[in-house]
């Protein structure tokens, strides 16, 4: 799980991060490798360095990258045996614990069935030293799915990102970065998903990432406002008959655009987030009619409650035209978790400024269902020796057609315990499912099959 990527980690060789001392009874990472003080330099009477003070200078200042790279490989380390600690406590081995990887939708490209998004958290919520843990955590367990998008934080969730994707050196092959375009700005020309905010958003977004390509481009909504082309040419007609739907919003500039991002070496794949299927079939029509390159992902909300796209439409697109599913809020914000069965905690994302709409609707008779059939859910993730954000998201991770389910965390802990979720997939047999459907009372039924004679 961790081969050749925690060699950095491996290289740090000393006293076990848990031996008692310093504050509280444990020693800091500084105190633990004796960083804990400035080193001192010695000066003449006249307060002037002495001739030996620039050798001095030059060997502190290599004493304090050495400290510095030890440093990062001490938390490296100790994060490793942290995870290696909860998984212990989860009778999984390292072994049993490898990331699997899965083709996004029918495409070639490889991703890790756990991704991190950077939503809410990166640039806004956290502080980007928990931001570079979190990301360095989740590279060292196999995660290799980073997402993002130019709206978030107002660009600091992609410059944070791309800070620390420099900061590791990481190869740039051995990682997957996603961003979504729409919300680049207040001027009218800096949003939607015209061709000039399509290019000139996605180079502001790789600005700040610090990076020569993504490796998806999102179209972030569709946008009611570009241009409809092959209306006249029998494809609503057809794409009605595929799914029902009153509008066809999606546009040939938008499948023209991402071609060219495509062809400029921008980006490797373009897909679509929170689009109908009606839409995303007329962009693969689009892209077939006018050899352009069709869309191969798309992002969607799944969780609980939230299951008919992902679990009736998208299956359909992946099997008719290979489009895969990248799904995100596993846990739909935080519900999921139980930690609103009683009340708003004072830090929850429901009681931060501008998620008063998620407040609204727990306190909702909606709600109110929901949270009850929460506490019923308890009582199975109990039965399982999991907790319930592990079985929400091995849940959502069962889903056909599903690649990669983005998670949204705001420290260490929730990730590792996140992560945990592979064990209890394993567990997930039809007769489980059955039983969670059943509780839930809301899966989705097929419409009935018109028999040809």
């Amino acid at each position: 799980m961790f081969a050749g990527r925690a060699s950095a980690a491996g290289a740090a060789v000393g006293p076990s991060p848990a031996v008692t001392g310093g504050k509280g009874g444990k020693f800091s990472v500084e105190e633990l490798y004796g960083f804990n003080k400035k080193p001192k330099v010695n000066r003449g009477n006249s307060g002037k360095p002495d001739k030996s003070d620039a050798k001095k200078e030059t060997k502190e200042k290599e004493e304090s990258v050495l400290a510095s790279q030890i440093l990062e490989a001490a938390r490296r380390l100790m994060e490793r045996r942290r995870l290696e600690i909860y998984l212990k406590e989860c009778d999984v081995t390292m072994e049993q614990s490898l990331m699997p990887y899965r083709n996004l939708g029918k495409s070639g490209l490889r991703i890790s069935c756990l991704g991190l998004g950077t939503w809410v958290t990166f640039g806004s919520q956290i502080t980007d030293e928990m931001a570079e843990r979190l990301l360095t955590v989740a590279y060292d367990s196999g995660v290799n799915l980073f997402d993002t998008a130019e709206v978030y934080a107002s660009g600091r969730a992609e410059t944070t990102l791309g800070n620390i994707l420099k900061k590791k050196g990481w190869r740039r092959s051995s990682y997957v970065v996603t961003t979504k375009i729409y919300w680049g700005g207040q001027a009218e020309t800096e949003r939607g998903l015209s061709r000039k905010h399509i290019i000139e958003g996605l180079r502001g977004s790789l600005s700040r990432l610090q990076l020569d390509y993504v490796d998806i481009v999102f179209a972030n909504r569709s946008d009611i406002n570009s241009p409809m082309e092959g209306e006249n040419t029998g494809h609503s007609v057809r794409l009605v008959r595929f799914i029902p739907a009153l509008t066809v919003f999606c546009s040939s500039e938008v499948v023209r655009a991402m071609t060219f991002v495509i062809d400029q070496g921008l980006a490797m794949y373009w897909g679509t987030s929170r689009w109908n299927a009606v839409e995303i079939m007329e962009a693969y029509s689009i892209a077939r009619q006018f050899n352009l390159v069709p869309p191969v992902c798309e992002q969607a909300e799944y969780h609980y409650f939230q299951r008919d796209k992902v679990e009736l439409h998208l299956p359909e697109l992946y099997h008719k035209i290979g489009v895969g599913a990248m799904t995100w809020s596993p846990l739909a914000c935080g519900l999921l978790t139980g930690k609103y069965n009683e009340g708003v905690p004072e830090r929850s994302r429901a009681a931060m400024k501008g998620y008063s709409w998620l407040k609204e609707r727990l306190c909702s008779e909606e709600g109110k269902k929901q949270l009850s059939k929460i506490k019923d859910l308890h009582l199975l993730a109990d039965r399982m020796n999991c907790t319930l954000a592990q079985l929400a998201i091995a849940w959502c991770l069962r889903s056909e057609g599903v690649s990669s389910v983005l998670l949204g965390v705001s420290n260490t802990d929730q990730l590792l315990e996140n992560l945990g979720s592979l064990r209890v997939l394993t567990q997930l047999t039809p007769p489980l499912v059955a039983e969670m459907d059943t509780l839930l009372g809301n899966k989705p039924r097929n419409p009935k099959k018109v028999v040809r004679s």
